[in-house]
């Protein structure tokens, strides 16, 4: 063995468990139990950072045999918590991006809205008036390249999006149609989703979504007080009373798949635990996620450093409440916390924080491509279009810096492979930057997986079954899904 051994602190962080010690393993998204040997050795390398052979005599002589400390010893060399002399590997080497098998295409059928929600980020939303509708040679060019550049996938998706996207239903259509027609002849399936404001939706629509399969969310931001604080008409009339009827009558009548709300908490609003039960309990919807306004143009909607507090403290009083109920073997619905769930038991490991750019473009209303469906309409590069195809050099050389993690905090986090700098918009609306991580939630995003590795161990130890029954059908649905720490995570 080496005179010495180095603790390489940012590879591995441990977890107390209730009478457990868990080993969140950074490079793979690994947990392991820590038993009593590997744990007083961890502790050991945690004390003292560097460690001789000496030092392993003296502290473990008497309690734990030399065997047993050199199976432990061996285990953490390979798993690069300790060093000697060896080089440490890199969690993801350098990428070379020159493929971009494409999954999931979204159009931005209108720029148009009939609501005028205050918060809202979309820089090319109009009026219905003034809305500039995306034509069908736009749409069927998108998928053809949807196609071209997914041609290794069995499965593809087709995310309609605006404006309020339900406003051009024709196209819609049409572009449906045409997808199904040209998967069929490529022999892959299609997914189809959309997010709207429910307030066109009709019986009709409804049932033309349900023939197809359609994912749904929901844009809805709690009981009437809440949602009627930011969620307005053109006019400034709260939109509760119509939403909520129309949200119903879809709950009532869809049966294709599993309906979300996705509720934005703006300066203000924290109860997150009184919005998902009005949502999942009073309205029926089968999932509710959050999403924490914490930067944009108009700070007056940012949630403050305190409130932000508030709401991660809710979030965990929710999470307590997942975990009773999944101990049943039932789903409370919390969308935030099951994503989570998720990627624990998938083991997720990231080099980029979501799937922009690679797996997704969002298509606007000219054809160009953007990195994903909050930039249309803002002053961030394109990055080609529909008509002449992908710009894969300028889109490799954005992607393989933002994977590039030398001088960056990044570097040494913990949950460097979950959050992988965050999210890009959230880059831009913070720092004007889409290359800056996103800083300025770390700790109580460390904080919110420690208390996921939790919620996840204990599920783990005492039914394991919930992740069969609930997170394996979740993962085949949502096949769109692109990782956020804080993503509501969608159906």
């Amino acid at each position: 063995m080496t005179t010495s051994l180095q603790y390489i602190s940012h590879n591995a962080h441990d977890v107390i468990v209730g009478d457990k010690r868990i080993l969140f393993h950074v490079p793979t998204t690994s947990l392991f139990d820590l038993d009593g040997v590997s744990g007083d050795v961890l502790d050991l390398f945690k004390e003292k950072t560097t460690v001789t052979q000496a030092d392993m005599t003296a502290q473990f002589e008497g309690r734990h045999s030399p065997e047993q400390v050199l199976s432990v010893i061996e285990d953490f060399l390979e798993m690069d918590i300790i060093k000697g002399d060896n080089l440490l590997r890199p969690d993801h080497q350098k990428i070379k991006i020159e493929n971009y098998p494409l999954s999931t295409i979204i159009l931005n059928v209108n720029t148009g809205c009939n609501l005028g929600c205050s918060y809202c980020y979309k820089e090319d939303l109009t009026t219905p008036a003034k809305g500039e509708l995306m034509g069908f040679e736009t749409a069927k060019k998108s998928i053809d390249l949807l196609l071209k550049e997914g041609a290794s996938r069995d499965r593809v998706n087709v995310v309609f999006f605006g404006g309020e996207p339900l406003s051009n239903m024709p196209l819609i259509k049409s572009a449906v149609e045409y997808a199904e027609q040209r998967c069929a002849e490529e022999g892959k399936k299609v997914d189809f989703s959309v997010t709207t404001n429910a307030t066109l939706l009709t019986e009709k629509i409804v049932d033309y979504m349900n023939e197809h399969k359609f994912g749904i969310a929901i844009s809805m931001d709690g009981p009437k007080t809440v949602h009627d604080k930011n969620r307005k008409t053109i006019g400034g009339k709260g939109t509760y009373d119509v939403v909520s009827k129309k949200a119903r009558m879809l709950l009532d009548r869809y049966t294709a798949r599993p309906v979300g709300a996705r509720v934005t908490l703006t300066a203000g609003v924290t109860d997150v635990l009184s919005i998902h039960d009005h949502l999942k309990y009073d309205l029926g919807f089968a999932e509710v996620g959050f999403a924490p306004v914490t930067s944009g143009d108009i700070s007056l909607f940012n949630l403050s450093n305190e409130e932000l507090h508030e709401v991660f403290q809710n979030m965990k009083k929710l999470g307590e409440h997942y975990l009773s109920e999944a101990l049943v073997g039932r789903n409370n619905g919390f969308s935030n916390m099951h994503q989570m769930m998720t990627d624990l038991y998938e083991g997720t490991k990231k080099a980029l924080p979501c799937g922009a750019g690679i797996g997704l473009l969002a298509v606007d209303h000219k054809g160009d491509l953007n990195l994903c469906h909050r930039f249309t309409g803002s002053g961030i590069d394109t990055y080609g279009s529909v008509d002449t195809g992908i710009k894969k050099k300028e889109l490799g050389a954005f992607l393989e810096g933002r994977a590039d993690r030398d001088g960056t905090w990044c570097d040494t986090c913990r949950i460097r492979n979950l959050c992988s700098g965050g999210c890009y918009h959230e880059s831009y609306a913070t720092y004007d930057d889409i290359n800056k991580p996103t800083y300025h939630y770390c700790d109580l995003m460390r904080d919110w997986i420690d208390f996921g590795i939790s919620v996840y161990s204990r599920i783990l130890q005492d039914n394991p079954r919930y992740f069969e029954q609930h997170v394996s059908p979740r993962t085949l649905l949502n096949t769109n899904r692109t990782f956020n720490p804080m993503d509501t995570g969608g159906v």
